[in-house]
């Protein structure tokens, strides 16, 4: 017979306006009325508001995200545990995902972005997955505006200074800036593993009367309800939330690491889950679940940095570098000694029970005692209405129609921060650690070699804001395409997405629309590539007092090449190589970098053929793998010009490109700095032109052979004559020269 929870003494009384308080609705606090049979105490209204926000339930994107396509042959894990795993190759696969720690980084950026850093890592070796590579993907304000360098330089500090610690790569990633999010910064945080197929961990509990062990840090109040404040829209209150953010230990987390790792190898762990969101709450009641069990706890035997902890605040505190997990009964010693030896706690707080109940006691006293699927699998799941807006969104025409000369163009893009170069970002993070990256950041997409296999993999993140505020469905279909389109410019074919999808209030009609038909682009996008969504994390709630971010799902690719001697980069190398063009679409100013610089309507984006962009995409491939290509350089923010300049600042000789524009099309402002349709710049030696141009006309693809690359380092484009080493400082100054102060 179940024992009735106890209310504790001092503990304030559990009813509907508290339900409010904690971010639950009138209706969902009188269903866990109904659930439980009787009033919750102030323990089970905390762990229910943390299971059933957003950001933990999914409740307003389950039924959405069952749309996305998530099987391939090459799918060794999909949606449903920790993170999602494709097989690359030789005995090998990698276990990938992005999540967001948004709000957390816009109320405290150095810790906030540390602990997405943090979180995203045991995500991975959770899995029994060594982390190899970190990616980012950051949206800021404007440099107009007065917190944005603060957000900045805390931001950036916070991935380095965690990432740098734990040891493991930051290989790529892309920074914006832009008015939209001066009072909500998007930071996205992606991290990729190895593990040998067949030794993969699992998050699924399994056996009666196994034990439930906490290893890691000791317990903290802080974090505490941050599940929740991530499931809430910001408010000039927002800097009050400093306390639900956590406090990260990189240190801590590379022993975490090393003794999670070498756990796995024993044999002796049945399930384990990285306590992360809603901290030891998520992680208990999940892992039973999944397995169709219940969980016992008992918070006595839970290791605390300071004294006096309530249950509330044991089990909602989001402390970091802590996981929980099921071992073998019998085996507790065997994993403790483990931990032991890398100075971890490793305690028994629990066992797994057969009465699908999670079941917590605190002082000989049951605090808690909820149906374990109530937590989980059962939360509630919404079918939010959902209606286009009735306003498009519009650019404010420019004070003076008349358009600035293109090579004034040119230098004032190449100045823009969305445009110039990140290096000031990029060099802050260690990018070469553990040895395997062979392309880091810099170029269209990262390279990282497989130690003793000749295979390599490719990685790159994507977004465009712009673009999906224009136009979601197309928006998200164009950002699957560039990020594939990236990964194969480095001679990878794209094998499996992962997505962090970042929107405003899903309680919005127009927002949730906009999350509709942006889940519906990257499903189509996935199935045209073949590329399956394994993994990937919802961020809603992303506006303060009304005014919502633009729909930005952020897309990460991974790519497999079989041979990394291959990997191609976007920089010339030879004068006298032939620069050539190939096209799937014609290009386009909507959206575009030089639309919004110059504040111009650039109009509506263009249809996307998706059968040709997955031609252009296995072209490059094919091109890489026989050697016929030299350098490979999407076109993005920018356009051509932009493209042309960027192939030409090689790190290791500067060269020069001459090309004849009307020979790529009329030359106006869209052939110059046009973006939209996939576009991407190629260099071929003279004597394998002919094949390139078979190799693209058997998919249905035209080369354009538009010029050549030249040993004097000139820019030389129609009516553009510029110094390469002028351009490249104006590129690699931009951003440094803001944080200086400078206009």
């Amino acid at each position: 017979m179940n024992e009735r929870p106890v209310s504790l003494a001092g503990e304030p009384k559990a009813d509907i306006e508290k339900a409010r308080a904690f971010g639950l609705t009138p209706d969902e606090y009188r269903k866990i009325e109904q659930i439980i049979g009787r009033t919750p105490t102030y323990t089970e209204l905390g762990v229910f508001s943390v299971m059933w926000s957003e950001h933990c339930s999914y409740k307003s994107s389950r039924r959405h995200l069952r749309k996305l396509p998530s099987k391939s042959e090459l799918v060794v894990q999909g949606p449903g545990e920790n993170a999602g795993a494709i097989d690359v190759g030789d005995g090998w696969a990698a276990v990938f995902k992005i999540e967001s720690h948004n709000h957390p980084s816009f109320v405290e950026p150095y810790q906030g972005a540390a602990t997405g850093v943090g979180g995203i890592l045991r995500d991975i070796f959770t899995m029994g997955a060594r982390p190899v590579a970190s990616m980012n993907s950051l949206k800021f304000g404007s440099f107009e505006h007065p917190r944005t360098r603060y957000l900045l330089g805390g931001v950036v500090g916070g991935i380095g200074g965690y990432g740098n610690c734990v040891g493991v790569p930051t290989v790529a990633g892309e920074v914006m800036f832009d008015t939209a999010y001066n009072a909500n910064i998007l930071v996205n945080a992606f991290c990729l593993g190895l593990v040998r197929k067949g030794e993969m961990m699992s998050a699924k509990a399994r056996g009666v009367g196994n034990p439930v062990l906490y290893v890691g840090s000791a317990t903290g109040r802080d974090g505490i309800h941050g599940a929740s404040m991530a499931s809430a829209e910001f408010d000039k209150e927002s800097e009050a939330k400093r306390p639900a953010v956590q406090v990260g230990d990189p240190f801590t987390e590379k022993l975490l690491i090393e003794a999670c790792l070498e756990a796995g190898k024993t044999g002796a762990i049945v399930a384990i889950q990285d306590m992360g969101a809603a901290g030891l709450t998520s992680s208990s009641s999940e892992m039973p679940s999944h397995g169709g069990l219940g969980i016992e706890l008992d918070l006595d035997q839970v290791p605390l940095r300071e004294a006096g902890l309530t249950p509330y605040e044991i089990l909602l505190s989001e402390s970091q570098e802590r996981m929980l997990i099921v071992a073998k009964r019998g085996r507790e010693a065997e994993l403790q000694a483990v931990f032991e030896k890398w100075d971890l706690h490793a305690v028994v707080i629990g066992r797994i029970t057969d009465d699908q109940r999670w079941r917590a006691r605190w002082h000989g006293q049951v605090v808690a005692d909820i149906p374990i699927g109530a937590l989980a699998d059962d939360a509630p799941v919404y079918d939010r209405p959902a209606a286009a807006p009735k306003t498009q969104p519009t650019v404010k025409p420019s004070i003076s129609e008349k358009r600035p000369e293109t090579a004034k163009a040119l230098r004032a893009l190449l100045d823009s921060p969305n445009v110039a170069s990140k290096k000031w970002v990029y060099r802050q993070y260690d990018s070469i650690v553990q040895s395997n990256t062979v392309l880091g950041p810099g170029s269209d997409a990262a390279v990282l070699r497989i130690k003793g296999s000749r295979r390599a993999m490719a990685l790159k993140v994507d977004s465009n804001p712009r673009a999906c505020a224009l136009d979601p469905y197309l928006g998200a279909v164009g950002v699957v395409c560039e990020a594939a389109r990236n990964v194969a410019c480095a001679g990878a074919r794209p094998v499996g997405i992962t997505n962090c999808l970042n929107y405003g209030n899903p309680e919005r009609p127009e927002v949730m629309w906009q999350f509709i038909r942006g889940v519906e682009g990257l499903r189509d996008a996935s199935l045209a590539f073949g590329a399956p969504v394994v993994s990937g994390n919802v961020s809603f709630y992303n506006e303060t007092e009304g005014h919502a971010i633009p729909p930005t799902p952020t897309i990460a690719v991974l790519g497999v090449m079989i041979d990394v001697a291959k990997h191609v980069t976007q920089f010339f190398k030879n004068a006298g190589d032939a620069i050539a063009i190939v096209r799937t679409g014609k290009p386009s100013l909507a959206a575009s970098e030089y639309a919004a610089l110059f504040r111009i309507d650039g109009e509506s984006l263009g249809a996307i053929d998706l059968a040709r962009e997955a031609a252009l995409i296995d072209g490059l491939v094919e091109g890489a793998e026989q050697g016929l290509i030299r350098s490979a350089h999407d076109i993005a923010e920018g356009g051509l010009a932009v493209a042309l300049a960027e192939a030409c600042f090689n790190p290791r000789a500067i060269l020069g490109a001459e090309v004849e524009l009307g020979r790529a099309g009329n030359a106006a402002a869209v052939d110059f700095f046009g973006e939209g349709a996939s576009t991407v710049i190629l260099a071929i030696g003279p004597g394998d032109v002919a094949r390139v141009e078979k190799l693209f006309a058997r998919r249905g693809l035209e080369l354009a052979l538009v010029g050549k690359v030249i040993a004097e380092p000139r820019l030389k484009i129609g009516s553009i004559d510029e110094s390469v080493s002028e351009l490249q400082r104006i590129y690699e100054d931009a951003i440094p020269r803001r944080l200086r102060g400078g206009d």
